[in-house]
């Protein structure tokens, strides 16, 4: 009996109180299987809350199992939010912790202080977000809609990628992370920072960029990914491992190392990556892709429109993983900006994110400093942070799951200050 909980905070260390209302939770018996990245909401205000409470939450949700009643369940809960410090402030004031009963497997209940499913899940972004990244395709009790189901056409909260090239050749940041103290204080930041996904990269697919061979690739991943395993280790909050990799032999070895996400930019046509797909259970993410590395020549058809074509792709491949058992609702799909598309079809395909979003799956973008973008801008590639984040805000906008890009902390900031006017 899978029982999923919300935990949120806006006082205090907010990480640390959400790591240490789960050690509690487990002390009191609850069996931890999953936890969701983090994900930051403006605080819920009544019309006349002090401005002192207008402090933005961290938002976790995780899954597990308990030998409680739902009545048992409350009554942990308030205890804990007790222990770690919640007094008996007004409504809404700010709290070290919070702590909702969401989903209780399949039960139904009404009472006067206990509602389950938490009458709020269905529109409260903060929940429907990270409940997107561990079980997109449960079934709300009373709702008989999916997760995602109820995902769509919303503004969720997306989940941020940040980039870590270690390869030599990148078509922007070739060579930046060569310098291991360089690369660990950057590590640092990506986990204290709260980024809620690290991809890791050990090939470029630039345009005319060399082949590299497994071998050659794992010495560059192996020492990253121990450093990351390292850093990570004892945390039940952290970011998602992403590895971006089209050799199936190097993901697995990435997998064993902690690997939380397959990141193919070939769409998983290799079998051994859709075996290592489902075998793994690991989330994956499939990109759409003309030619990998990029080459210029080699462009989706003018004579349909993009997302017609994107559509027919994503229709035809998830026919071939379901006749093969993998889990929908571990993939995640790529249209591949900047693979195949002329700086027309990519503008197009971003401005239309819920129609792709309509397929099923979630949705990730990698648009970060792309040349497509040289219509708009005439700086150099590693120059086009403010470009990118100007679009990330118009797919935050279309509600896209994740968004992969170069410099995560700035768009930290900025959707920070553009969810407060979305509050409505």
């Amino acid at each position: 009996m899978t029982i999923y909980l919300g935990l949120g905070s806006n006082q205090g260390d907010r990480r640390q109180n959400l790591e240490n209302a789960i050690a509690a939770l487990e002390k009191a018996g609850f069996q931890l299987q999953r936890v969701s990245p983090i994900v930051e909401s403006p605080a819920m205000l009544p019309p006349d809350a002090e401005s002192s409470w207008n402090k933005p939450y961290l938002n976790i949700v995780i899954a597990g199992c308990a030998d409680w009643s739902p009545r048992t369940g409350l009554q942990i809960a308030k205890r804990i939010e007790a222990e770690l410090g919640r007094g008996s402030g007004p409504r809404w004031s700010p709290r070290p912790i919070d702590i909702d009963l969401l989903v209780w497997h399949d039960l139904q209940l009404d009472e006067d202080d206990l509602v389950i499913p938490h009458v709020g899940l269905p529109h409260r972004d903060f929940v429907i977000s990270p409940l997107l990244s561990i079980a997109s395709d449960l079934v709300i009790p009373g709702l008989n809609k999916t997760v995602f189901a109820l995902s769509l056409g919303r503004k969720n909260i997306p989940l941020w990628m940040g980039i870590l090239n270690i390869t030599p050749d990148s078509f922007s940041d070739g060579n930046s992370w060569a310098d291991q103290d360089m690369l660990a204080t950057h590590i640092d930041k990506l986990i204290e920072r709260d980024v809620q996904i690290i991809d890791i990269g050990a090939e470029s697919t630039r345009p005319r960029a060399d082949n590299v061979d497994d071998q050659s690739e794992w010495r560059r991943l192996q020492p990253v990914l121990e450093m990351l395993r390292e850093r990570i280790a004892g945390r039940k909050v952290r970011p998602l491992i992403s590895v971006d990799s089209r050799h199936a032999g190097v993901m697995a070895k990435a997998i064993e190392y902690g690997a939380d996400i397959i990141n193919d930019v070939t769409g998983l046509d290799d079998p051994n990556m859709r075996t290592l797909a489902r075998e793994s259970g690991c989330q994956v993410v499939a990109m759409h892709a003309m030619s990998v590395p990029v080459d210029p020549t080699l462009l989706l058809p003018s004579d349909r429109p993009p997302l017609v074509q994107i559509e027919e792709w994503i229709e035809k491949k998830k026919e071939q993983w379901v006749s093969e058992n993998l889990d929908l609702s571990n993939i995640i799909i790529d249209p591949g900006i900047g693979f195949g598309k002329t700086s027309i079809q990519a503008y197009e395909l971003m401005s239309q994110c819920q129609a792709l979003r309509k397929s099923g799956l979630r949705l990730l973008v990698g648009h970060s400093r792309k040349s497509f973008m040289t219509g708009i801008t005439d700086r150099p590639a590693g120059q086009r942070d403010l470009e990118t984040l100007g679009l990330s805000m118009g797919l935050c906008q279309q509600g896209v799951d994740m968004i992969r890009v170069h410099q995560p902390f700035i768009h930290q900031r900025a959707y920070r200050a553009w969810a407060h006017l979305e509050l409505g």
